[in-house]
Formats: structure tokens, C-alpha cells, sequence
């Protein structure tokens, strides 16, 4: 029984968070908006939420250090965001718990993608890189 209450889990998951990777049993699931509020295509501006969720499914807690992003808009143009944790934070994960944060990613071009990685650490000191899922930046179609 446990097996099909998992799976649901599971369904529901992929279903909210359609983009997801699992590196050394942490698992990064993504969900992306388009915000035509926060866009302005005729100023050549288009604006994305995204909604990441960084669960653990080790034994042991792990600390989010830094973040690594590759945006590349619909030219193909790439643009590189390193720093500090995530929103102002550098949250530890205890095992069998989440962490959930929000963020933005404005392009000049309708379409793009984002992917990258996370440096994390565990409570040995050692440090990984966890894959954060490639993840499309698509606007929807306007009609005139």
C-alpha cells in the first residue's frame, strides 16, 4: 500500500513540478510561469516565475551554499548568474524535508531556457553540485 501512496506523491509531483533532477539524493523539481503582468513585449521585455522545490531523500542534512545559472535567451545568447545562496538565503535541508523558494528571470527574447547547479555541503564538510533541470522560457502566443 505505502508503494501506491508513494507513486500518487510521485504523480502529483511531476505534475506540479514537471521539471526535475536528482543528484546524490537530492532532488531539485522546477515549475515555470510566464507573467504577462510583469512583461512588456513591445518595450522587448518577457518576464518568467519560476518555483523551485530542493527536497532531500538522504539520511543526513545539507546546507545550500551557492547557485550557478546559465540563461540563454531565444538568440542563443548566454548569460551566467553566480552568488550566494538563493533568495538572500543559505537554507540547510534536513533529511526528508524541503525547501521551496520563488524567483524571476526577465528576458529580451519571447523564448529562452535556464538550467544550472547548485554547490551544497554536507555535515562532513564535504562539497557537491547538485543539476539543477534545463527548464524552457516560452511565452504564449498574443493574438492581434
Amino acid at each position: 500500500m505505502t508503494g501506491g501512496i508513494g507513486q500518487a506523491h510521485l504523480s502529483i509531483m511531476n505534475a506540479l513540478f514537471p521539471f526535475h533532477a536528482t543528484t546524490r539524493d537530492v532532488t531539485v523539481h522546477v515549475a515555470v510561469s510566464f507573467l504577462p503582468e510583469q512583461s512588456e513585449p513591445d518595450r522587448g521585455r518577457w518576464f518568467w516565475a519560476y518555483h523551485i522545490r530542493i527536497e532531500n531523500h538522504g539520511d543526513l542534512p545539507v546546507q545550500l551554499l551557492s547557485r550557478h545559472w546559465i540563461i540563454t535567451d531565444g538568440r542563443g545568447v548566454q548569460h551566467r548568474v553566480d552568488g550566494d545562496g538563493v533568495v538572500g538565503e543559505q537554507p540547510v535541508v534536513q533529511p526528508g524535508k524541503s525547501y521551496d523558494y520563488v524567483s524571476g528571470c526577465p528576458l529580451n527574447t519571447p523564448t529562452g531556457s535556464m538550467q544550472g547547479n547548485y554547490q551544497m555541503i554536507g555535515v562532513g564538510g564535504e562539497t557537491f553540485e547538485v543539476a539543477i533541470p534545463h527548464f524552457a522560457l516560452i511565452a504564449p502566443a498574443v493574438a492581434e
